[in-house]
């Protein structure tokens, strides 16, 4: 599954290198790096719900550093077969 953080302006001032260093750390911790590969890409076209993020087509909106650790574990995590 790829895993899309966007690192667009908008998402960007709303802290995703945040988002993008929790998914890293959880990537390790439920080692699901074979199962997902973490990408950084622009605009997904959702700035006014960032830090956007889009796992196998499916968005998750309003990501940040206290959630993301919770997204991940009951949004991301279960699109990872």
């Amino acid at each position: 599954m790829v895993l899309s953080v966007c690192v667009g302006s908008s998402c960007h001032l709303k802290g995703s290198y945040d988002v993008i260093e929790t998914f890293k750390r959880l990537i390790d911790k439920y080692d699901a790096a074979a199962k997902i590969e973490l990408r950084a890409c622009f605009c997904l076209g959702r700035c006014s719900d960032g830090v956007a993020v889009k796992a196998d087509g499916n968005y998750i909106l309003n990501v940040n550093g206290a959630n993301a650790e919770e997204k991940f574990v009951n949004e991301i995590l279960p699109l990872a077969k």
